[in-house]
């Protein structure tokens, strides 16, 4: 058995399609709907994040704004940049990139920003209302994957669901939205036992622990839907086992997932590939995010 590919592209371009129509009409009366990036210095981890925003936002008609903040900032500095956002009508959404210069404290950052523009799904107050059955504004990369899972129609309820990777906006979140479809949920993590006497018994396995090929084949239930959400970047080895090297004789890196892929599609059913699973669908739950709060401002 060969599985079938579980990809995120096709969803993320009917949801794109919806927000840009969203999007076209507020502008149309008037409102224009606007996500506003903080980024303190230039953190060479978010700069290729920061543009991929910008050129999204320009695909569905979302105007996106760059607070530039310098390296220098205080913590004060930096909640006053905030709240100003905050109390700006104009300003739908806001992210804050990661990472911070190591003497800024990120979640009380993120505790900053109004909930109701939270774009990421990252503040208390949204990750509260998962435990109430409410999605608006969940964690972005959470509802990306949960949004996959629902795409398949396949009924959950009573379904073995095993949780790998207990992330407070990742793992825990998902392991809550699928507690609503009465799925029987069990999370591992770094401290769990024997991980493959889980895994083997999941109907649907997410993975999202920040480790390359961390599942093997032997570790998962024939049939069962497989989830990757890793992302890893790893160098390119030959047959020998020696590193690639591209044409400036540097070692070349791929991106591969927390599931040996190679390995599992020959026992499940569905897996994501990644990349192409659910990561084009992370930045268009963002964008779905700032659109329903460009709506609810227009009401």
């Amino acid at each position: 058995m060969t599985a079938k590919l579980l990809e995120g592209t096709t969803l993320a371009g009917q949801i794109r399609g919806e927000i840009a129509r969203d999007a076209k009409l507020l502008k149309d009366q008037g409102r224009k709907v606007c996500l506003t990036a903080v980024q303190v210095g230039e953190q060479a981890e978010s700069v290729l994040y920061v543009k991929n925003q910008e050129r999204v936002c320009a695909e569905v008609g979302i105007t996106f704004r760059l607070s530039q903040l310098p390296t220098s900032i205080s913590q004060a500095g930096l909640l006053h940049a905030i709240e100003e956002l905050n109390n700006d009508p104009t300003v739908h959404g806001i992210i804050l990139q990661l990472p911070l210069p190591a003497r800024l404290d990120a979640r009380l950052a993120q505790r900053a920003i109004d909930p109701r523009k939270d774009a990421e799904g990252v503040h208390p107050v949204n990750l509260g209302l998962i435990v109430y059955g409410v999605t608006q504004r969940a964690p972005c990369t959470a509802i990306a994957a949960y949004s996959l899972i629902k795409s398949l129609h396949q009924d959950l309820y009573g379904k073995e669901a095993v949780v790998v990777g207990h992330s407070q906006i990742v793992g825990k979140p998902i392991g809550l939205l699928l507690l609503h479809d009465y799925c029987t949920v069990c999370t591992c993590h770094i401290a769990t036992r024997d991980l493959g006497d889980h895994t083997r018994r999941a109907d649907l396995l997410v993975v999202a622990a920040g480790k390359p090929n961390l599942i093997k084949k032997d570790m998962v239930k024939p049939g069962a839907i497989v989830v990757d959400i890793g992302v890893n970047r790893v160098p390119v080895v030959d047959e020998a086992g020696r590193p690639v090297l591209n044409e400036k004789g540097k070692p070349k890196h791929k991106v591969v997932g927390d599931v040996d892929f190679e390995g599992v599609k020959d026992v499940a059913e569905w897996i994501t590939p990644v990349p192409g699973g659910v990561g084009p669908l992370t930045v268009t739950m963002l964008l779905r995010n700032v659109i329903e709060q460009g709506k609810a401002a227009a009401k």
